[in-house]
């Protein structure tokens, strides 16, 4: 069998459709040559993080919308190599799609939502964010239709595109290094407010995982029912682990106020009787 009749041997042949050798070897080579480019353009934006050209959240989400486009042009391609009919695929998804308009309504939003993030920017592989029922966690992978989301658990959520662009979202890492957060802590009236303000910083530099630049302060928030009310706060780089900074900040604050004779007082109430003279 020569080269020329191989190439137009018939591998499938139903009705009037058929697809030959040449078809196939054309789609293959096309699926190789979308491999091989995309490969070429991951090194691409490697090489531009490693340089600090670009971050690795921007670079991810860049890189997935040049994936997804990529990849639907070689389909098309693929679809046109094959002999299949574009126009009337188009025409009859089209009248498909009005179909099952409501029924993929809800995927139809996430898809969207997913192009509007990955575009935008806002948000990043890697960022710390708090969703509204106040689950906090590291963003780990923004694909097309859900994005999945590593909590302080160690437990990874899978969560709709159409969520952060719905719901309200709170970047903890969106352009800045460093996250503020507070410990709030009451002492008994009459203790030395200026001691206890710096046993509250030297608290603070205890803790190696909070920033020194911008200093950690403490505000005298306000005079309680039955305690003064003193806040420390502080940024961190580490906002994902910010529990178990806070953590460690009132382990040292419970023991420096015990080592100074501070005391932090249980609520208590004061009751007056008075009796009636008969």
């Amino acid at each position: 069998m020569e080269l020329k009749e191989f190439l137009n041997l018939d591998i499938v042949n139903i009705g009037k459709y058929s697809v030959n050798a040449f078809d196939l070897i054309i789609s293959s080579l096309i699926v190789i040559v979308t491999i091989i480019l995309l490969q070429l353009i991951r090194k691409f934006f490697n090489s531009r993080v490693k340089a600090g050209k670009i971050d690795k959240g921007s670079a991810f989400s860049i890189y997935s919308i040049i994936k997804y486009l990529i990849w639907i042009i070689a389909i098309l391609a693929i679809l046109e190599s094959l002999g299949v009919n574009l126009n009337l695929m188009l025409a009859g998804s089209a009248a498909l799609l009005v179909g099952l308009g409501f029924g993929i309504q809800q995927i139809f939003n996430d898809l969207v939502s997913g192009i509007i993030l990955l575009f935008e920017g806002n948000l990043k592989v890697g960022d710390v964010i708090q969703l509204e029922n106040n689950i906090v966690g590291k963003v780990k992978v923004i694909g097309l239709r859900t994005s999945k989301i590593k909590t302080r658990d160690d437990i990874i959520m899978i969560v709709p595109n159409s969520k952060f662009i719905n719901d309200r979202v709170i970047n903890w890492s969106h352009e800045q290094g460093s996250t503020r957060f507070l410990v709030e802590v009451g002492v008994a009236y009459g203790s030395d407010t200026q001691l206890v303000t710096r046993l509250l910083l030297d608290c603070a530099k205890e803790i190696p995982e909070i920033d020194l630049a911008p200093e950690p302060f403490v505000r005298f928030n306000d005079f309680g029912d039955s305690a003064l009310i003193f806040q420390l706060l502080f940024w961190t780089k580490e906002a994902f682990r910010s529990e178990n900074i806070r953590s460690k900040i009132r382990y040292a604050i419970d023991r420096k106020f015990r080592e100074n004779n501070i005391t932090i007082p249980f609520p208590q109430r004061d009751v007056h009787m008075i009796s009636e003279k008969k």
